[in-house]
């Protein structure tokens, strides 16, 4: 907002929250202990002003305690808070200790909102200067190293230029090895998901992948271990990465203070929507770390907001987006959020997200629904 812009405070007259069932299109096992449910539950925001104009925001992974969270503690009191600023709007539920997922959806329906009121599109309302962003793929564990290469000839087949292939003890080296071997050109990350320890096999195998050429090693050891991940990153070559476990600016401080890594992949529904988001950015950029935005397993609802904040000047690394046959059966929005030839494209041309909500589809996923007035 410009220093010559009117001080005015938005007010929501109204804030509707739909739980949604939507089906995954495939499935697919995460390791060897079992596959992802077929459907999940995720809960739509839609939040309205006096002039009739809607910010819409998504909440995943929906529980009884999520929704009751949203329709009765943070739908009533955002409605009684008047705000000038989406960052204001944080001090609606600064007293709850609430779920980071439920604030995340509501505060990105704010950010939504703000955009569109004034008619500008929601990556330039944060901050963003990219047009265009490069997507990485997640590729989780498979039955065996040639489904995983075949999964990966996939991915590349779709376009895809950066690749994280997900490791565990067992299933790390060799796995590496069987697609750099395949793809020696393709750009490469690995995320642990804290299953390493300082352990001298384990540390072994971490300085092995040094030979690698990875973009960086994600989140390795378990994360109240800053000391250990100070001393794996002063040892290795390859970046070392934080990520989902970062839920909160002042985890990301001590992490920084610590000089814990070089990287951070932030995750909206983690810390709890986009303005700790890019507060967060802002911190790790300041701080020299390289930056990209997570996956949360969002629909092209939520998943729009995520590139918005991709456009951030310090988004460096491959933003997280789903993969070839992955994401859901129907999308919320349209056109779907996704990448072309590993590119995914800013919208620079609308007001707010810059896609269109298709309420239609809404309705007819939905399970549950309420609204609140002033």
């Amino acid at each position: 907002m410009s220093r010559t812009e009117p001080a005015t405070r938005d007010h929501v007259v109204s804030v509707g929250a739909t739980m949604i069932r939507l089906r995954r299109r495939h499935p697919a096992p995460r390791d060897s202990g079992g596959g992802q449910p077929k459907h999940t539950d995720h809960i739509v925001v839609r939040a309205a002003d006096e002039t009739g104009r809607v910010g819409w925001g998504e909440i995943v992974a929906a529980t009884p305690q999520r929704w009751r969270a949203v329709t009765e503690e943070i739908a009533p009191a955002l409605l009684k808070h008047p705000w000038q600023r989406p960052t204001e709007a944080a001090e609606v539920w600064s007293g709850l200790a609430p779920d980071p997922a439920v604030v995340a959806g509501v505060d990105t329906a704010c950010w939504d909102l703000w955009s569109r009121r004034r008619d500008t599109p929601l990556s330039h309302a944060l901050g963003g200067t990219r047009t265009a962003v490069t997507a990485a793929v997640t590729v989780g564990r498979q039955p065996s190293l040639e489904s995983l290469v075949r999964e990966v000839n996939r991915q590349v087949g779709n376009g895809v230029r950066c690749v994280r292939l997900e490791i565990e003890p067992g299933w790390d080296i060799d796995v590496v090895r069987a697609v750099r071997q395949t793809y020696p050109f393709l750009v490469l990350e690995v995320s642990a998901r804290q299953s390493y320890s300082e352990d001298p096999a384990h540390l072994e195998v971490l300085r092995a992948l040094d030979d690698y050429g990875l973009l960086a090693i994600e989140e390795p050891l378990p994360v109240k271990d800053l000391a250990g991940y100070a001393r794996l990153r002063r040892e290795l070559r390859t970046p070392v990465a934080l990520g989902p476990s970062i839920d909160s600016l002042e985890h990301l401080d001590a992490a920084i203070r610590a000089e814990a890594a070089d990287a951070v992949a932030l995750h909206v529904a983690h810390l709890g929507g986009l303005t700790p988001a890019r507060r967060a950015h802002d911190r790790a950029v300041d701080a020299g770390w390289q930056v990209w935005c997570g996956d949360d397993g969002h629909s092209g609802l939520g998943r729009a907001a995520a590139v918005a904040l991709a456009s951030l000047p310090g988004m460096s690394l491959p933003s997280e987006m789903p993969g070839a046959g992955a994401g859901f059966a129907r999308d919320i929005v349209s056109p779907p959020v996704r990448a072309h030839d590993g590119i995914t494209p800013i919208p620079l041309t609308e007001a707010g997200l810059g896609y269109t909500v298709e309420e239609s589809t809404i309705e007819a996923l939905t399970q549950e629904s309420v609204t609140l007035r002033r």
